[in-house]
Formats: structure tokens, sequence, C-alpha cells
């Protein structure tokens, strides 16, 4: 193929520069392989955490202070994760959004390995837990801007009648990464003894991620810049100009004197109710059901498999949707439904029903889930200016993990403990989706936007 651009390939609106369909190609799989990395190690670890590590890291507590300690080294990841997009969204919005992504996955990928090869308490101590919060440290700065930088670029590679399609598969990463974290656990449970997968088993999932660095490493190094930052009036020979150098230069005022602040409330609003559903029902069912319900522990990962599997169909659709009706009007329909589904959902999880526990975490998994990421990818990118879309993205992002994702398991567990019932899971499902709906209300609609102009759009 020639480097000439066909209309295919062409990112609306006019006079943006172009890429041809191989570098849009490139970009959609860079997007979607470092999205489902950062995904895979985060789920490899949650899952882990629910699992297996409140005996190899903190083995002399009880098994629900354990849990709620693991959960809580789950937790700390998220922290890191906003200083990471402090720092890498501001190298985003400046020098260009492919040079921070290379150094994301680098980061992601050696201390998602390294986690494997941790020595356990039984061998090292209290020093154990200590090296495994350091890593998951490095590992959260790093993921801090990969999926935020990933929604951006590939929200600005896309032609605008099928941006929310495209950007779906950003969302389709984290679903691939799930899969594949749930599908390399569920196979460990299944051919493993506890004894054997206390001992090494856990290590295997980890070390496996190097090889998935290399190739995604690979990959990032014969990227292409977004066409949307070149093309932005405040960039000169590829790095953004200061504020003071931009209005010397008269570079659209409008976009540099806008107050901040509305459009990035709206997009964590939009932000808290994926990200807290998917601590719930990714993260925390899957140690509830083991530890408090004494479920088999294959039965909430399998359940997990496959409703990332059938997300493969959900996600897409979402995205096509959006891009044929609008961003609002897809919000609405899928925070209402997740409201309406949480209780009943609950009931089916939580009845001691393979068959139940499976259609109500495949339920709850695809519509308060992944068919909201599916719509924030695109939507948060839409909000915001080309200015300033890397950082206020990021931070929109982890903000909202922090208070909702991070924040939410821990307190799912102590609420459970408290209560002795599963109904403050549904009752959280509904908070975080009403917080969203009110977000969604709240928006303009942003389908077709002109990610070119330096304002929000709100």
């Amino acid at each position: 193929m020639t480097d000439s651009t066909t209309d295919s390939a062409r990112t609306e609106p006019p006079g943006v520069v172009t890429r041809t369909t191989r570098d849009l190609t490139k970009a959609a799989v860079s997007g979607w392989l470092g999205t489902a990395m950062e995904f895979m190690d985060f789920q490899l670890y949650s899952l882990a955490a629910a699992i297996v590590f409140n005996t190899v890291f903190f083995p002399d507590v009880s098994p629900a202070i354990g849990l709620i300690a693991a959960m809580a080294t789950y937790g700390v990841g998220y922290v890191a994760r906003l200083a990471g997009a402090v720092y890498f969204g501001r190298m985003g919005d400046r020098l260009g959004r492919k040079k921070v992504l290379f150094i994301t996955i680098l980061l992601m990928g050696v201390s998602t390995t390294l986690i494997g090869a941790l020595p356990t308490y039984a061998t090292i101590g209290i020093l154990a837990p200590i090296l495994l919060v350091a890593l998951r440290l490095l590992q959260g700065f790093g993921a801090g801007a990969e999926i935020a930088g990933a929604t951006v670029m590939l929200a600005e590679y896309a032609p605008a009648k099928r941006r929310g399609l495209i950007s779906s598969l950003v969302s389709l990463g984290t679903n691939s990464g799930t899969l594949a974290a749930s599908g390399i656990w569920a196979i460990l449970l299944a051919v493993l003894s506890e004894e054997q997968l206390v001992e090494w088993g856990w290590r295997i999932p980890f070390l496996l991620s190097f090889a998935l660095m290399i190739f995604a490493v690979w990959l990032r190094r014969n990227l292409k810049e977004s066409p949307v930052f070149e093309e932005r009036a405040d960039v000169v020979d590829g790095v953004a100009l200061s504020k003071q150098e931009a209005a010397s230069e008269g570079v659209l005022e409008a976009g540099l004197k806008q107050r901040k602040g509305k459009a990035f409330f709206l997009a964590l609003g939009l932000r808290f109710g994926q990200a807290g559903n998917s601590g719930l029902v990714q993260t925390f069912l899957v140690g509830y059901l083991a530890t408090t319900l004494l479920v088999d522990r294959s039965i909430p990962t399998d359940a997990i498999v496959y409703g990332s599997l059938l997300g493969f169909a959900t996600v897409p659709l979402i995205g096509l949707l959006g891009d044929k009706v609008g961003r609002r009007p897809v919000y609405i329909g899928l925070t209402i439904a997740t409201m309406l589904v949480a209780f009943p959902a609950m009931l089916l999880i939580t009845s001691g029903s393979a068959v139940a526990i499976t259609l109500g975490m495949i339920i709850a998994l695809n519509i308060g889930v992944l068919g909201l990421f599916s719509m924030e990818s695109v939507t948060m990118a839409e909000l915001f200016g080309a200015r300033t879309r890397f950082t206020q993205l990021a931070l929109a992002k982890e903000i909202g993990g922090i208070l909702a994702t991070a924040i939410g398991p821990v307190l799912a567990a102590s609420l459970t403990a408290l209560t002795g019932s599963w109904w403050p899971i549904a009752a959280m499902l509904v908070v975080y989706s009403a917080i969203t709906l009110v977000s969604t209300l709240l928006a303009p609609e942003t389908r077709g936007r002109d990610l070119v102009k330096l304002e929000d759009a709100a």
C-alpha cells in the first residue's frame, strides 16, 4: 500500500493531517493490544488477590481480614495510576501520544513480570507484601496513562462517522485482557491442586506476560503520531507551545482562555459507573463468592470468561449504536438497565446455583461494565479539547478509578462483613450507575465533534 490517504482512512473533519488505512490499522491494533495488556495485568493481579494472595502474602490473619488486605494491595495501584496520569498525561499533550504509549507499555510489562518472581511471606516475612505493594505501585504508574493514551490515539485516528465503533476497540482490549487473565486462572484452578497453586502455580500468569510485552513494545516503535496532535494549531515542530508562547502567536484564544472544570466533572461522572461496577463484578464478587459464600472458585472465574466472550459482540455493537443514534441515548439506556437488573442479578449470583451465578455475572458484566466502557471510550475523548485531552481524560479515568474501583471492593468487603448480606453490593451498583446517569443528562451530545478544537465541549 502507498502512503496516499484513502477516503476510508481519512480522519474528519477536512484539513486534519491524514493517515492511510494501514496507519489506522496499526493504531487500532496498538491501542487494543496495549489496553489488553494493561487489563490482563490488572485482572491477573485482582484474581490473584481474590484467590491466593491472602494466603501467600497475608497468612497470619483471618480469611475475612486477609481478603480485605489483599483487596487493599489491589487498590494501591490506583493511587499510583493517578500519579502516572498527571505525569504522562502532560507529557502526551506536550510531546505527543506515541512517546508516552511506548513508555507506559514498558513499565507495565516489567513490573507485572517481576510480581511473578516475588518471594512469599513464608520466605522473607513482611518484606514480601512490601515488595508486592512496590511493584503494584510501579505497575499502576505506567497504567495510569495507558488506557487514556490508547483512547485518545484511536479517537484522534478514527473517521468521525465511525469514531464510536473504532474507539470501542479500546474497550475490546480491556475485554480481551480480562478474558486472557480469567482464562489462564480458570485453567490453573482446573489442573492444579490447592497446594500447587499456592506454592508456584500463581506465578505462571505473571511470568507469561513478558512475551506479550515484547510484542507490544515492538509494535509501538513503528506507530505514527496522532494526526490530530500534529494538526493542532498550538503544536510547532512536534512540541506544543506553552500558554504564553501560544498567546503570543495568536493561537486559537478560545481554547487557551476557556475555564476548565465542567467537562472534567462530567467525564468523572461518566467514569464512575463503569469503574465502580467493574471493581464489584470483576474483582470483589470472585473473592466474596469463594471466601464468604464458599462457592467453588472456578464458577465465578468461568463466568467472567463467558461474559468476556459475549463482550466481543456487546462492545462493538454498543460503539456502532453510539455512532448511529448518539452517545447520550445509549448511555441513558445502559445506566437505567444496570439499575434495574442490579438486585435481580445479585439474587442469581448469590443463589448457590452454578448456572444462576454464571447468568447473573454475565448480565452484570455486559450491561454495567463492558457496555458502559464502550461508550466511555469515545465520549470522554470527545468531551475534551485537543490541547489538554490526554491529561484531562487520564485524570478523569484515574480519579474515578480511585473513588470507585479501588475503594469499592474494600467498602463492599466491609459492608458485607458488617451486614452479613449481599444487598450492599446491589445497592452500590445502583448508586454507581445513577451517578453516571446524572452526568449523562447534564452532558452535551458529542457525536461527530471536531477533535482538533482546543476548547472543551462543555
